[in-house]
C-alpha cells in the first residue's frame, strides 16, 4: 500500500476508493480495496448521506462539479431521510470535528470530496458502520475507499493543441501546489505539445492554494510577462483565463467549461462529472452491497477534455482529437524513455507507466521549471 504523507489533489496523501464498472475505460482503474464485507442495508428513507467540501458551491469548478453529484443522488433517491453538505471543509481538526458531527447525525455514507486524509481517517476508525470515500484518498480500511479521475489523459490531449497554438513554445502553468496531481498534470501538458513541438517549455508558478482568484491572476500575468502565450493551470476558478483574454494569449482551464470569462482565449478544459459515480455508490450502500474500491475514472466515463473553443482552428481540434482516439484505443503516451528534470532516466525505454504511478507521479519531466 502506497503511502506518500502529503498534499494531495485537494488535501494529504493517504490511499482508498469505490466504483461502478461502467465508469472505466481502458485507460481507468477499478479494483476491489480489499475482501471486506459489505456493510448491511439501509433502507433509503431511513438513510442518511454527507458530502464535505474544500471550497464554496459557487466557485463553478471543483466544488460545484462534487455538488452537482449530491444533487444527482438526491434526484435519484427522494426519500433519503437527510443529505448533509458542508461547504470549506479546513484540512485542520476542524474537518475531524465535521465528519464526527455527520457521524452523529446518523450518515451511513460519507463523502470526503477533498481528502483531508488522517482527519478523516480518525473518524473512520472509530464508525465502522459508516461508509467512508475520500477523492484523492490514498488509503483503504474497512469502510473506506478512494476515487478520482485520470485527468492526464485529457491534459496530454490539451497539451498537443497548445503545441500547435503557441507561437513562441513557452506554456506557462498555474500551480496550486507541489503535490501529484500537479505533477501529473505538468508533465502531461508538456509532453503532449512536445510532439508538436520538442523544444517546447513550461513554466510554472505555485500560489499554495486552489482557490485564490487574486493569486492565480498576478501567476498567469507574471507568466505572459515572460513569455508565455498559452496558460494552463489547476485552479477552481476562471481569474488566469481573464487574464489571457486581456493579453491576447491562448488558455485552458480545469473542472468546467468557463469560457464566458474568456471567449477569444479558450481553448478547453478538463471536464469532471462525479454524477453518476455518487448514484452508483449511494446505491451499493443501500442495498447492502458497498464494499470499499480504488477507482480512478477513465477519459470518456467522468473526465474528459471540453468541446474546443469558438477560436481554436479546427485542424487543431481534429489533431488533438486522433490523440484522443488513440488513448481511448488503448494506446498510452506515457511509455519511457523518460527523463526528469535533472536528467535522470526516470521511465525506462519501452516501459509503460502504470496508472497508479500516474496518479502517484511525483517528479517533474525535462522541459519543467518552478516545480
Amino acid at each position: 500500500m502506497i503511502d506518500l504523507r502529503n498534499l494531495s489533489r485537494r488535501g494529504f496523501l493517504n490511499m482508498a476508493a469505490a466504483g461502478s464498472a461502467s465508469l472505466m475505460l481502458p485507460a481507468g482503474l477499478m479494483r476491489p480495496a480489499m475482501a471486506a464485507a459489505p456493510l448491511p442495508a439501509v433502507k433509503e428513507e431511513d438513510a442518511v448521506v454527507g458530502f464535505g467540501h474544500v471550497g464554496p458551491i459557487t466557485d463553478e469548478g471543483w466544488t460545484w462539479s462534487h455538488h452537482q453529484g449530491l444533487l444527482a443522488v438526491k434526484e435519484k433517491f427522494p426519500k433519503l431521510k437527510k443529505v448533509i453538505e458542508v461547504e470549506n471543509v479546513p484540512y485542520s481538526a476542524d474537518a475531524t470535528r465535521t465528519y464526527r458531527q455527520f457521524v452523529s447525525e446518523g450518515a451511513n455514507m460519507i463523502f470526503d470530496t477533498s481528502s483531508t486524509g488522517d482527519f478523516l481517517h480518525e473518524v473512520v476508525r472509530r464508525a465502522p458502520e459508516v461508509a467512508f470515500m475520500e477523492c484523492n484518498g490514498h488509503q483503504t480500511m474497512d469502510n473506506l475507499g478512494w476515487y478520482y479521475l485520470a485527468h492526464w489523459y485529457p491534459t496530454y490531449v490539451i497539451g498537443v493543441a497548445a503545441g500547435m497554438l503557441s507561437k513562441t513554445g513557452k506554456l506557462g502553468y498555474v500551480a496550486s501546489f507541489p503535490v501529484a496531481s500537479v505533477y501529473a498534470s505538468t508533465n502531461a501538458f508538456l509532453m503532449g505539445a512536445r510532439t508538436v513541438n520538442p523544444n517546447a517549455t513550461l513554466q510554472t508558478i505555485v500560489i499554495n492554494s486552489w482557490f485564490d482568484p487574486q493569486a492565480a491572476s498576478q501567476a498567469g500575468t507574471a507568466l505572459v510577462d515572460n513569455g508565455c502565450d498559452f496558460l494552463f493551470g489547476i485552479m477552481d476558478e476562471a481569474a488566469y483565463l481573464q487574464v489571457a483574454e486581456k493579453r491576447g494569449v491562448w488558455a485552458a482551464m480545469w473542472n468546467t467549461d468557463i469560457r464566458r470569462y474568456g471567449p477569444s482565449a479558450y481553448v478547453s478544459s478538463v471536464i469532471i462529472d462525479f454524477k453518476d459515480f455518487y448514484v452508483d455508490q449511494v446505491k451499493k450502500r443501500l442495498a447492502g452491497e458497498w464494499t470499499p474500491s480504488e477507482t480512478l475514472f477513465a477519459m470518456g466515463s467522468g473526465v474528459d477534455r471540453d468541446t474546443w473553443g469558438e477560436k481554436v482552428p479546427a485542424e487543431v481540434g481534429k489533431a488533438a482529437d486522433a490523440v484522443r482516439d488513440k488513448i481511448l484505443g488503448g494506446w498510452s503516451p506515457f511509455t519511457g524513455e523518460l527523463k526528469d528534470s535533472k536528467g535522470n532516466v526516470k521511465v525506462a525505454a519501452g516501459q509503460k507507466m502504470t496508472e497508479l504511478e500516474l496518479y502517484n507521479w511525483d517528479w517533474s519531466v525535462e522541459g519543467v521549471t518552478g516545480l
